[in-house]
């Protein structure tokens, strides 16, 4: 068998609109099914904090006190040997946060009874990433003094969350969106015995350098050339800075099909800026942003790929501006890893370009079969 197992992945519109509309009509159908078991009191999202001392960085810097905030699904199982059995650890992308995998089109599609993820079943990790959400971040006062946290300080601060913390042990799955999805592959790497399965999403397993470097430094750029940034101790956010931040964001991020036949005036088009815009650049904080752009520098998984010995899917859509399947580097690359299997969706007016990431009806079906490998 060929050690890289390429599928194009198709989904026919039909299906598609059926899911839609069933989505779209779940409570009136869940209210015509036959009453089912409710689910178990551990299935409501918890949240609490990793707490770790004098926490040592890759810089050489230590940070007193670093917080890890995090959401749980499901109730932790473990075999008869003590090991857990049933964790899945989920992780967001730049920017993000753990709570985003609560949204509809990924919670509902994953979460509920025999879905792929179901928290009557699964026990689920959805962390904050040092430098985002409730975490430890520079906005917390450190501003600038911050530690220059990379990709494997992150990592290990999740690693450190699952065993000091949450007592976990062992994870049936990897799974990220985006710098999740990078993550994903570091975790392969550095811990490849703690995972049965790994599934990186929206990400490649290579350095960011090309187009993909250049937005990001063209962000960096831009917040830092502004004269409200103040060196990083601004009294209010640098505007004119998170306003270029804000656009690049949105054309990396954004899905040509999807976006032409929604935004299909150029009336509508000057509407969508001058409403979503401003609403964009609320939550953004100058110094979290340049931060957590920054922390890819290091980032190469290609010369340990050869690490990874457990089941790897990775799920990449056609209308990626971040990873645009056209440089080859997924069929390039996933090859070193024995029996990885690459799904590339096709753009269509249903993905999401780089954010198809968590629209999960388009590839919960992979997510399935993975897990359907078998069972700790």
């Amino acid at each position: 068998m060929s050690p890289l197992v390429r599928v194009r992945s198709s989904l026919p519109a039909c299906a598609v609109v059926l899911a839609l509309v069933i989505l779209a009509a779940a409570p009136v159908l869940a209210a015509r099914k036959p009453a089912r078991a409710p689910a178990p009191p551990a299935a409501a999202p918890r949240e609490g904090d990793g707490v770790f001392t004098d926490f040592q960085f890759r810089s050489g810097e230590t940070l007193p006190e670093l917080r890890i905030h995090y959401l749980a699904l499901g109730r932790l199982e473990r075999d008869a040997s003590g090991h857990a059995r049933n964790a899945v650890l989920v992780l967001h992308g730049t920017g993000g946060t753990g709570r985003q995998f609560l949204a509809a089109q990924f919670a509902n599609e994953l979460y509920g009874a025999g879905a792929p993820l179901d928290t009557a079943r699964w026990y689920v990790v959805l962390p904050d990433g040092i430098g985002h959400g409730r975490s430890s971040k520079p906005s917390d006062g450190l501003h600038l003094k911050f530690p220059r946290y990379d990709y494997d300080d992150m990592v290990e601060a999740q690693y450190r969350l699952l065993k000091e913390t949450l007592g976990v042990d062992h994870l049936r799955l990897v799974m990220g969106t985006s710098m999740g999805g990078m993550h994903t592959w570091v975790w392969g790497e550095t811990h490849p015995d703690f995972m049965d399965a790994l599934m990186p999403l929206a990400c490649l397993p290579t350095a960011i350098v090309g187009r993909n470097r250049l937005w990001r430094a063209m962000i960096i750029d831009a917040i830092r050339a502004d004269p409200e940034w103040r060196n990083g101790e601004y009294a209010s956010q640098p505007m004119s800075g998170l306003r270029t931040a804000a656009d690049l964001l949105v054309i990396a991020g954004s899905a040509p099909i999807y976006m032409q036949n929604t935004i299909a005036t150029r009336d509508s088009a000057d509407r969508w800026v001058a409403m979503n815009l401003p609403k964009r650049m609320e939550g953004l904080d100058a110094n979290d942003l340049i931060y957590q752009l920054d922390a890819s520098r290091n980032y190469d998984p290609s010369t340990g790929l050869d690490r990874i010995t457990k089941p790897l899917v990775l799920v990449n859509s056609a209308d990626d501006f971040i990873n645009p399947p056209e440089l080859g580097i997924a069929e390039r690359l996933a090859p070193r890893v024995p029996g990885a299997q690459f799904v590339l969706i096709p753009a269509s007016d249903k993905t999401r370009g780089h954010g198809t990431h968590t629209w999960a009806a388009l590839w919960k079906d992979r997510l399935a079969a993975l897990l359907d490998g078998g069972d700790r």
